[in-house]
């Protein structure tokens, strides 16, 4: 690999990153210090009450974990921990906040004058979070990072990282590449204004701390509002809602910022970069494996037809540093206007749900979980149920009148039944829970467009950059990907 050739446009640049402690950020981090030790900072957005923790959080959460073994074990312990405390300054904020809510106003001014790249990875991914939340962060949070940015004297870019899933249940054949227009709705019956949002969620708020609810309550009764509020308009969760508004803010308000879209789609293990396998967090897919490789669940609502659209970290992360590259850089490939990048495999190297199927099946067989008490783990073919109806009528049919059998003896105090009828009413809980959740994605049929990222990917080849930036899902063969790399790094970091 010829790392120099990154030199000219990494070199000397000062980079703000949100989210810093998240999954893509801590693979961004360790690349850039990689492939690019003449960075000249690395401004790292951390929660936290103030830089002694921020320090903290950062060195606990990013820098011991195994993710920076590579860099370590190329340039020394010692050398590395130079590096750090010469090109990375964790700061304490929020973007939820005005400024993040940085108080410091000398530091402030002085990340206003030094910045030349932001990076917003910072987002609640979780499905169904509560409303109030994921409003303050996917939406606010990054209306917050774009008014940072514009107050930056000579910021070139701002990269937002997005998911391709803000289309929603993905009917069409072939997704665009296509921004949102503030206000725009996918059923196109309603009339989305995220003011009328934010008003519905502090009434809702003010309805909810009047019935002194419990903290659980108060958090279901808020979750149960953000699918109420993404459904009337025509999106199926909470996260890709909230978003989608997060991108509408970006479009209306950048002005003359350069603004950058990144929508990658189900983001999975390291492909290559710094080794393969490495993942942190259990994220859409890997819900299905921890629960079928530990035994817990053996069947699951979806479509054997569904395309499964994955695509590794490490990809994502290099599709990031390349449409920066591609549009500041010395090429200057593209122009100012805003760019929707799809960073998915659907189009050009298709998944089926049943290959993946297949691929859960031979590798647990092969390689049985052994639970806490020494037990080998037995799996059977995990049972794919197309339909929601067959999927309840399945469970009702196999699992319910046990079920009901071991609620009496639970309540007649047979204790010997109890654990029984607990473990099982859990499975059923989780699969009907994981199935709702995840049904539009486990019933879709759409392929993402990807002709920006198409050019995109021609463009590093141009340059002889494809060797060091690599996003191009062709390349991945995903039964080797999957029995090798994914499950594996899924058992090691998440099991």
């Amino acid at each position: 690999m010829e790392l120099s050739k990154i030199e000219p446009f990494l070199e000397g640049k000062t980079i703000f990153i949100t989210g810093a402690t998240g999954f893509l950020a801590k693979i961004l981090v360790e690349k850039i210090l990689r492939i690019q030790s003449n960075v000249k900072k690395l401004y790292l957005l951390v929660r936290a009450s103030d830089t002694k923790f921020a320090k903290k959080r950062f060195n606990d959460e990013v820098m011991q974990t195994e993710l920076f073994s590579v860099l370590r074990e190329k340039i020394g312990a010692k050398k590395l921990n130079s590096l750090i405390e010469e090109k990375v300054f964790p700061v304490a904020g929020d973007i939820s906040f005005e400024d993040f809510g940085i108080e410091n106003s000398e530091m402030k001014d002085g990340i206003f004058k030094e910045i030349d790249i932001m990076i917003n990875s910072a987002a609640t991914t979780r499905f169904d979070e509560r409303y109030d939340i994921a409003m303050n962060i996917n939406v606010l949070g990054a209306f917050n990072v774009l008014k940072f940015a514009k107050r930056c004297a000579n910021v070139k870019i701002l990269v937002h990282v997005s998911t391709a899933y803000v289309c929603g249940e993905g009917e069409g054949v072939l997704i665009p590449e296509k921004s949102f227009i503030l206000g725009e709705t996918l059923n196109k019956n309603s009339k989305l204004e995220i003011d009328v949002e934010r008003k519905v969620i502090e009434e809702k708020l003010k309805e909810l701390e009047a019935q002194s609810l419990t903290t659980r309550e108060m958090t279901m009764a808020m979750r149960d509002l953000g699918i109420q509020r993404a459904n009337l308009h025509g999106w199926p969760n909470t996260y890709s809602f909230t978003k989608a508004m997060g991108e509408m803010l970006l479009g209306h308000y950048k002005e003359n910022l350069q603004v950058v879209i990144i929508r990658p789609t189900i983001i999975t293990s390291t492909y290559k970069e710094p080794f393969p396998g490495w993942i942190e967090g259990v994220k859409t897919v890997d819900s299905f494996i921890v629960t079928y490789g530990k035994g817990i669940m053996n069947f699951c609502f979806g479509d054997p037809n569904t395309k499964l659209d994955m695509i590794p970290g490490d990809m994502v992360v290099d599709s990031i540093l390349a449409s920066i590259l591609a549009h500041i850089g010395n090429y200057q490939y593209y122009s100012s206007e805003e760019l929707i990048y799809h960073i998915s495999s659907s189009k050009i190297n298709p998944l089926k749900s049943s290959d993946m199927q297949l691929f859960l099946f031979q590798y647990f067989t092969k390689n049985p979980w052994i639970n806490k008490d020494g037990n080998i783990i037995k799996v059977g073919k995990l049972t794919l149920f197309s339909s929601m109806e067959s999927f309840r009528s399945y469970t009702s049919t196999y699992y319910w009148p046990l079920l009901k059998i071991l609620e009496l003896a639970n309540v007649l105090s047979w204790r010997h039944f109890d654990k029984t009828y607990k473990d099982l009413k859990r499975k059923i809980d989780m699969a009907i829970r994981l199935s709702e959740l995840y049904r539009p994605y486990l019933l879709f049929h759409g392929s993402f467009d990807d002709a920006n990222t198409k050019r995109l990917r021609m463009a590093m080849k141009e340059y002889k950059m494809d060797d060091v930036l690599n996003f191009d899902p062709s390349c991945i063969k995903w039964e080797d990907y999957f029995m090798n790399t994914h499950l594996p790094g899924a058992v090691n970091h998440l099991f």
